[in-house]
This record gives C-alpha cells, structure tokens and sequence, in this order.
C-alpha cells in the first residue's frame, strides 16, 4: 500500500497546508495517492494526470472504496487540492492544472453515481460493503477501528494475554542499526574521552559532544552504564542488556527526563509491542498522564529521547516501536520465561498457508509484506489459480481472503480465474473478477447475486463479532435492500441461517431487521427440512 514516495509527498502535503494555511485532507489524498501507486503504476507525483483522476474516481474508488454517494465532492475537493498542490511544487504546468480542474468538473456528478452502482464494485469492496472501510484493503483478517485505546496494561500473565507473534529482523539489519543508534555512539564517545583523561565521569551535567543531536542528551552516568552494557561480546546480547537497563531499571529520569516516566517505560513498551501498530502521539500522551503525574508538555522531549535511544520511531503523528526494539522486548519477554511467539514467514507458505497465516491475526503491515513477497514469486496465473484452488470448499472467511487478493492481479490471471466459472462457489467471484477488468463474462443469474451476498456478509461475522457497532454503521450506511434478505433464506449456503441471524441483530431498520429475522427463521426450516 503507502510506499516511500507517498510518505514523502503527504509529508510534504502537510507542510504546504501549513504554510498557505489550507485545511488538507491528508487521509484521502494519501488514498488518491495509494491506489494510483497500486493500480495504475504511478511512481512520483508528476505522473498524475487528468486521466489518472478519471481513473482513480470513476473506477477504482467505486470498486475499492466504502463510502456513501454524497462523499464523492470531499473527494473531489481532496483531489483539487493535490492539484493546487502539484502545481505550487512545480509537478505540473499551469495548462495541466487547468486540464485536471476541468475533469475534475466533469467527474464529480459522475463519481455520486457509480459510488452507489453495484455494478461498480469489486470483490475487494464486497456487494454490500458490510465489513467496514479498511478490512478487506488490507486483505487480513484484523478488524479495523478507531484510534486504539491506550488502557491499562494486561496482565503478563500468558494465559491471560497471549503475546502476538513478531516476525524480528534479520540480524544483519540489527547490526546495522545497533551502529546507528545515536545514544550508543555517544556512550562510545564518552567512554573514549574519559580514557584520554583517565578519570569517570559524575552524574551531574551534560554531555555536549560537537556531533550531538538536537535532542538534549541523557546524563553522562546514564551513557556511562550504556557504554559498560555495549562493550566487548556479541553486540546483540548487549543490546538486551540495554534495552533491560533503559526500560527497568532504577534510571531516575535520565532516559525520558522524567523519573516516573523513567518507572513506567516497561508498560508503556509492553503496550506498544503488543499493539503492533503505530500509537498517535496524542494517544501515547494521555496513556502516559494516565499511568503517572507526567505533564504532557514535555511529551515531544520524551519520545524524542526514546528515539535518540534507538527505541521509538516518528510515523507521521504517531509512533512505533523500532525492530531494535521489538527484538529487545521479545527477548525480555523469554528471559521472563513468557511465551513470545516468531511469526511465520508467510513468503514460504503455500496457497493454504499463506490464508491460514493471514487469518492468525499477524499485523497488516507484517501481512501485506508477506502478500507482496508470495505475489512476487509466482506468476499472476500461477498466484490466482493457487489462491482459488485453496479457496475451494474453504470457510466463507478463508474464501475471502484468497478472493481479495486475487483481486489485486491483472487481467494476466484471467485464464485461471475463468477457470473457477464451473465452480459454484468461486463462480460469482469469478464473475465479478473478470466484469471489473472488462473482460467477457457471463452475467450473474439471480441465485449467483443471493449466494456471493450471503457469501461476502459471512466473510463479515468475525468482524462483526469484534465490534457490533461498527458493523451495524456499516450495514446502515450501504447495507443489502429489502427484497434481497427477504429471498437469502433460499440460498444453499452453509451460513446462511448465522448471516441473517446477524443482520437480524445489526440492522438498525426495524423493519429490514425483521425481516432478516423472518429470513433466519424460514433459512432453520428449510435446513431442518432437508436434514429428516
């Protein structure tokens, strides 16, 4: 998904917005930006043209993109600004400029329209695109929500809060960053002046080397200790033994500058490690005011001494835990005799395992690495037509996630996903597969559009399961019609009666949640009448 140059350009986007002070709706550009890179090969910003928008909203959002018809002008509005933006930074000409405002004139009608076409939508969006905004885009089986809660640490205990599985970097990349830790090279260098000098340092003041970084540096006996711990043997023992010093010893503030923060560095470590997601700042803030009496003034001065540390990176507005870091936890985490379980390369996995790993719960960003790497080693055929023979006779869930992978290949797949046309249960998805790339297809026949609906919402229960309330915003918002629930109760789908029986709970409309009930009811009969 976001790749190096689209960081930099919504980097850069923000920065514009706030010198011009223009309101930037950075989240939907990087989304113009995202899916320009993935479907249309868009390398730097300079590439966009009028007809990378035309493409981009008539087509790709429609298909890919959960959103109710009325949103098409922020859309719009967002890409007007992008163009502002090219041509403020010199990517386009003013004549471009001109071009992309006039087609983005005439998309705007158009875009209301085929946000809320069923024809326009891809396996990726779903048919009635239930299971939430980001869920299927990242093609694993991790709920997506609002801003994760920094609440009280779990409890250590295994059987209480199992450990996620962590995938730790090559060693020769940790190497690599150990030497570019900056706190590291400082203990080096104070070592090396107190063995000129031949004396020890004290624990009053600060050392100001020439090649300091800009955030103030840890007291000269904090780096002394750093020094000790980094010394002579295997460099990676001696970063757990940092990283046990930094996070439980007694280090009286020298680490953030603050001594209850300084006390409560291993929950907040804990909590991120298991969060295996970038925190925003903001929340990180008032976890931290929550744990102790910390002012959440000096919140920047913190993260940024956890940064010069080797242990916290900036992403944007919000932070993650570095992988010297995560190696550093995850071994803190054995010696406590805790089970910290490695994830499995997923790249190595056949078709089944790749769909089994994803299913575990791994972290997207670990997930669509190991998506990428399995694609790269197989042709597009060879890719679909493994991914839908695993698919085949496989739990509705399963079945998705193979579905909405195959969905990021090219028309060079068609063979293997014609092939699924004899396939009752692949065949709508087939369908659908080949309608959006514009090949010949057979249309889907009333029964094939009630199956693949029913199919898709069982593809939504577990996230239903995790959070009710935003799957019933989202079957309120784009949820299937009257007249299609009243007739699912025939569908010859193993989860039919469990998918009625959900909407039956989660449509706010009473009156189209009692008829999924209704639905439910005929759907145990018929099942009951077909088992005598």
């Amino acid at each position: 998904m976001s790749i190096e140059w689209v960081n930099r350009a919504i980097d850069d986007l923000r920065a514009w917005g706030r010198a011009h002070e223009v309101d930037v709706d950075a989240d939907e550009i990087r989304l113009l930006c995202d899916y320009a890179s993935d479907y249309l090969n868009v390398t730097e910003l300079g590439e966009f043209t009028p007809a990378t928008f035309e493409e981009l909203l008539l087509s790709i959002y429609p298909r890919k993109v959960i959103a109710p018809p009325e949103s098409a002008r922020e859309t719009v509005a967002a890409s007007r600004t992008l163009v502002d933006f090219l041509l403020d930074l010199g990517e386009i000409s003013a004549r471009s400029a001109g071009e992309m405002r006039a087609k983005l004139a005439e998309i705007e009608p158009e875009m209301a329209t085929a946000l809320a076409d069923p024809a326009n939508f891809g396996m990726a969006k779903s048919l009635f695109s239930s299971i939430g905004p980001e869920s299927l885009e990242q093609s694993v089986a991790i709920p997506a929500g609002e801003l994760p809660e920094l609440g009280e640490a779990p409890c250590d205990c295994p059987a209480c809060a199992p450990l996620p599985a962590v995938r730790p970097a090559p060693r020769s990349e940790l190497e690599a960053a150990l030497a570019a830790v900056p706190i590291l090279a400082d203990a080096r260098r104070l070592r090396a002046w107190v063995a000129e000098r031949g004396s020890t340092p004290t624990a009053k003041g600060r050392l100001r080397a020439k090649d300091a970084a800009a955030a103030p540096l840890p007291y000269p006996g904090l780096l002394w200790d750093l020094g000790r711990l980094s010394g002579a043997g295997d460099p990676l023992e001696s970063w757990a033994r940092t990283v046990e010093f930094l996070l439980e010893k007694d280090t009286g503030g020298q680490v953030t500058g603050s001594a209850a923060l300084d006390e409560e560095l291993y929950d907040l470590f804990d909590m991120l490690y298991r969060l295996q997601t970038p925190a925003p700042v903001a929340v990180v803030d008032q976890y931290l005011e929550e744990l102790t009496e910390y002012s959440g003034a000096d919140v920047e001065t913190a993260l940024a001494r956890l940064g010069h540390c080797g242990l916290l990176e900036r992403a944007g507005d919000a932070v993650t835990l570095t992988p010297l870091a995560c190696y550093g936890m995850r071994r803190r985490y054995l010696a406590h005799g805790l089970d910290a379980p490695e994830a499995e390369d997923l790249a190595e996995a056949d078709a089944m395992g790749l769909i089994e790993g994803l299913l575990s719960g791994i972290p997207t960003e670990l997930a669509e690495q190991d998506i990428q790497r399995w694609l790269a080693r197989r042709s597009a055929a060879e890719a679909a037509g493994e991914l839908l023979s695993a698919a085949g006779g496989a739990p509705a869930v399963a079945r998705g996630i193979a579905v909405t992978i195959v969905d990021r290949l090219d028309s060079a797949a068609e063979s293997a996903v014609r092939a699924c046309l004899d396939d009752q249960e692949l065949r709508p998805h087939a369908i659908h597969w080949l309608t959006a790339r514009g090949l010949p297809a057979p249309p889907l026949t009333q029964e094939e559009l009630l199956w693949v609906s029913v199919d898709m919402l069982a593809l939504a229960m577990p996230a239903a399961e995790e959070d009710p309330e935003i799957f019933a915003e989202n079957i309120a918002a784009s949820g299937p019609p009257a007249h299609l629930i009243e007739e699912m109760w025939r569908v010859d789908h193993p989860d039919v009666v469990e998918v009625l029986e959900l909407l039956g709970r989660s449509i706010p409309d009473g009156t189209l949640a009692k008829a999924a009930r209704k639905a439910a009811f005929k759907a145990r009969s018929r099942a009951i009448g077909t088992s005598l």
